[in-house]
């Protein structure tokens, strides 16, 4: 590769970067104000050619992606200082030195949500379980994730600073992705399979506590000593 070979790859890793700062928020937006019409979005886009999918928005998996690194930043203003897996160097922790690590950590257990629910809807509808029927509603979960593990992550963060009042902000904050997650989830199921919206939650809620539990028992082995 010759050196403007190497400036053009450059100006077109900067150009993609650098419209983040735009198409983040309003893939933000879009998916608080709209989350299963853009959860539809994506099983459309996913039809189109590769060059012409997610023109408007972030794809999916990307969004939940910066939504987590947006996490960790926040952590770090807000004076969360060294996390305590990174800080703890016994068992599997020992891996986990370092933020980007880290990163890697929170993405895995935050992408169990995406996976299970995807997982769960196919069963619910009688799908043979392949990596092409998996892809679809995947990526539509990536978008309703993104928004509650950003929230989830700030009311975490928030809940353990000195600021006044944080604790109760942090909890209510946390509380309320969670409900709306679930709310979403629920519609999501309802629409999917035809059901009522008590039947959608109540998939919904199951397929949650799955993912809650894989969660926390992938969290576990990292932070027991």
């Amino acid at each position: 590769m010759d050196f403007m070979q190497w400036l053009n790859s450059l100006g077109e890793v900067l150009y993609e970067v650098m419209s983040w700062l735009i198409f983040y928020p309003i893939t933000l937006w879009r998916t608080m104000t709209r989350p299963l019409a853009m959860m539809g979005y994506a099983d459309t886009e996913l039809l189109d050619r590769g060059d012409e999918q997610f023109e408007d928005t972030l794809n999916p998996p990307l969004f939940l992606v910066l939504s987590l690194l947006l996490t960790q930043a926040i952590d770090a203003a807000l004076g969360g200082g060294t996390n305590p897996i990174v800080a703890q160097k016994t068992g599997l922790a020992g891996f986990i030195n370092d933020d980007t690590k880290l990163l890697v950590l929170r993405l895995i257990v935050f992408a169990m949500f995406p996976l299970i629910m995807s997982a769960a809807m196919l069963r619910a509808k009688r799908v043979r379980l392949t990596r092409k029927a998996l892809r679809g509603p995947f990526y539509a979960q990536c978008y309703a994730c993104a928004p509650f593990a950003l929230l989830l992550g700030i009311g975490t963060s928030l809940a353990h600073t000195a600021i006044p009042d944080a604790p109760l902000v942090g909890l209510l904050l946390a509380a309320g992705a969670t409900g709306a997650y679930l709310i979403a989830e629920a519609r999501w199921f309802s629409h999917a399979l035809e059901q009522g919206f008590a039947r959608g939650l109540v998939n919904a809620f199951a397929a949650f506590t799955v993912s809650c539990a894989a969660s926390f028992a992938l969290s576990a082995l990292f932070v027991l000593r």
